[in-house]
């Protein structure tokens, strides 16, 4: 089966692209460095050209206002270069709780992402995932300064991204959802418990404190992040994924 992966030389992408052809896919990756422009519609065409299975894993730039028109846009032009070329399966990757947390501009337009997908032509599938361990230290960066890194208790699941592409490889490969499949880590911790896991694996004595005003994260209440019952559970722990990393 060919599949296009858009976006498919990104962390995650590039590695959904070795699990689909070691599963004996034709996997096809298609990005800006291919000559596939989503906002404009360059190169779909000639990228979906056979395709029975598109795989976005594209992200908007930013994480403002402007992540809306990214996602309105590049959804547009993507669902009609699948139904011109008779695509049988559509896969977004998105958040979990991404329809939650109407406050982040960010999620709302993830959110816009997810109901382009359900309202377009061709059968679906939305792969959510909790926060992936490769962004912690951006997070941390958010709120730091020389002796302090502030972060909020907001309880996450967070995956490996390694366990992302494998996640989106699985539900790319079977047939449509017609709907959501929700995957986590196998832990939950407060944000502010993981920073100082991070820290100290990075051997940062820095001091994490708990401020529920600092970052992106202080718009989220409650767990609703954090996937339900329902859920996948992804093996790799952050503990051992840090120890390896370190």
């Amino acid at each position: 089966m060919k599949v296009t992966v858009i976006g498919g030389t990104g962390l995650i992408g590039s590695q959904v692209v070795k699990k689909l052809t070691a599963a004996g896919h034709q996997a096809v990756p298609a990005a800006l460095s291919t000559g596939v422009d989503l906002l404009t519609g360059q190169g779909l065409d000639q990228a979906l050209d056979g395709a029975e299975t598109v795989v976005n894993l594209a992200n908007s730039p930013t994480f403002d206002t402007a992540s809306l028109d990214f996602f309105r846009t590049s959804m547009d032009n993507l669902l009609a270069a699948g139904d011109r070329a008779g695509a049988r399966h559509q896969v977004v990757l998105s958040i979990v709780g991404v329809d939650q947390v109407p406050e982040l501009d960010y999620y709302r337009a993830k959110a816009l992402q997810e109901e382009l997908l359900r309202q377009g032509p061709t059968p679906y599938s939305i792969v959510r995932v909790t926060q992936f361990f490769e962004f912690m230290d951006a997070v941390l960066s958010w709120t730091s300064d020389a002796s302090t890194v502030r972060l909020p208790a907001t309880p996450l699941r967070p995956m490996a991204a390694a366990d992302v592409a494998d996640a989106v490889a699985e539900v790319a490969g079977g047939a449509p959802l017609r709907g959501i499949r929700n995957f986590g880590g196998p832990d939950v911790f407060p944000l502010d418990e993981l920073g100082r896991l991070t820290l100290a694996a990075h051997g940062d004595d820095r001091s994490v404190v708990v401020d529920d005003t600092a970052g992106m994260f202080a718009a989220v209440s409650g767990d609703v992040l954090v996937p339900g019952p329902d859920a996948r559970l992804a093996p790799t722990h952050y503990r051992d994924w840090l120890r390896q990393a370190h």
